[in-house]
């Protein structure tokens, strides 16, 4: 395993541009302020899991989404809503622990979680229009942080959910596959670990660049 801290949006950040994961992440000399599409699915994620949680009514905004979580709420088993989790090396095994873990090497949080006995769903809900741009490697990290928590689930169905265009793209995750999720990221995570050993950060530009905080990069234009 590549020792490099990761969630799966800051690898992402990496791979769409190092320059600006160097400013975020490295030098933290530049905040993301959210934009309105970000700040909609944070509040989408608080209302769902208030609502799937009983603890609080679906606001009308989100009507459109209450038949669907009426049917994960329907669902036979143990539910988690916003489950924090953690992966770390230790005596040369990769255990579970906490998200804020000094010590992890990976860390994320699941939108919601069934535990069903040996079966799990994992759904991570989306707000986005459609799901052009759906990747569904993000649940593969999910999964093994899954499967370290509870050591009695052997079959995880995965899914991103997008609630807005209902949508659904979904994989389905084995206990006997794990090293084989974890060596999906070890890619991308040795060309961060050399990109640090180097101090290179070479921007790269593309179609977020005029979304992009990092307003001092030569690739950076006004959106528009």
């Amino acid at each position: 395993m590549i020792n490099e801290r990761w969630s799966y949006s800051s690898l992402k950040t990496f791979e769409q541009c190092p320059k600006k994961y160097y400013h975020l992440k490295i030098a933290q000399d530049i905040k993301d302020v959210a934009g309105s599409a970000a700040l909609y699915g944070t509040k989408f994620h608080d209302a769902a899991e208030k609502y799937v949680r009983g603890d609080a009514k679906l606001p009308k905004e989100f009507n459109f989404a209450k038949k669907l979580l009426d049917n994960l709420i329907a669902l036979k088993g143990d539910k988690h809503c916003e489950l924090k989790m953690g992966v770390k090396v230790k005596e040369e095994m990769t255990v579970t622990c906490d998200f804020d873990d000094p010590e992890y090497w990976w860390h994320g949080i699941a939108d919601l979680v069934v535990i069903d006995g040996e079966k799990a769903i994992s759904l991570d809900y989306k707000t986005s229009k459609n799901a052009r741009y759906a990747d569904t490697k993000q649940l593969d990290a999910v999964a093994v942080g899954l499967f370290l928590r509870f050591p009695k689930v052997d079959t995880i169905k995965s899914g991103l959910v997008f609630v807005v265009s209902e949508e659904f793209r979904h994989k389905t995750h084995k206990r006997e596959n794990i090293l084989n999720y974890i060596e999906g990221f070890e890619p991308t995570l040795e060309r961060l670990s050399d990109t640090k050993a180097s101090g290179v950060w070479n921007p790269i530009s593309g179609p977020l660049c005029g979304w992009c905080p990092v307003e001092q990069c030569e690739h950076w234009r006004e959106r528009r």
